[in-house]
């Protein structure tokens, strides 16, 4: 028997693993002990292989049948149903502000050209309104006229983000 299990080893578990998507040490076992009880009706018709092969595909497909499996398919069911909830609801929050994100985006995106440049600066790159001002050679009360506008007009663009109409 010691022979038997060293040269098919490999098949064995390849097969417990193709049929139940993992290996399960209990199931190979099986196997070598049904394979013992049963090789002196093993006839020589077909390969060994395919005869043991079968004998591991039985005991899979046994195992699925068993009340231990439905149990254990249950509790981790119960789990998985638990985890799959959390990971939903974080996916669901991530689609959500994604979502808010290109809404807001393609408000910016929207507005004129001068204040498009003021509101991405300064919000987005951090830039002051000194800087600003710099950078475009307009005083600074132009910049801070033209954030306000640009603020306002997305203000009313997108309130209804906030549940407002």
């Amino acid at each position: 028997m010691e022979k038997i299990i060293a040269e098919n080893r490999g098949l064995v578990r390849s097969i417990i693993k193709k049929i139940t998507g993992s290996y399960n040490e209990d199931l190979e076992q099986e196997v070598y002990i049904k394979t013992w009880k049963n090789l002196d009706s093993y006839q020589e018709q077909g390969s060994f292989k395919s005869w043991l092969g079968r004998i591991a595909k039985n005991v899979c497909l046994d195992y699925f049948r068993s009340s231990a499996y439905h149990q254990q398919a249950k509790e981790v069911c119960n789990e998985q149903v638990l985890q799959n909830k959390a990971i939903i609801s974080n996916q669901d929050k991530v689609l959500d502000a994604k979502a808010r994100q290109k809404i807001i985006l393609k408000a910016i995106d929207e507005l004129p050209v001068k204040m498009r440049k003021v509101i991405y600066w300064f919000e987005f790159e951090d830039m002051s309104i000194k800087d600003i001002a710099e950078r475009l050679g307009e005083p600074e009360g132009t910049i801070k006229s033209r954030l306000f506008n640009a603020r306002k007009i997305l203000a009313e663009k997108l309130n209804f983000l906030r549940g407002e109409n």
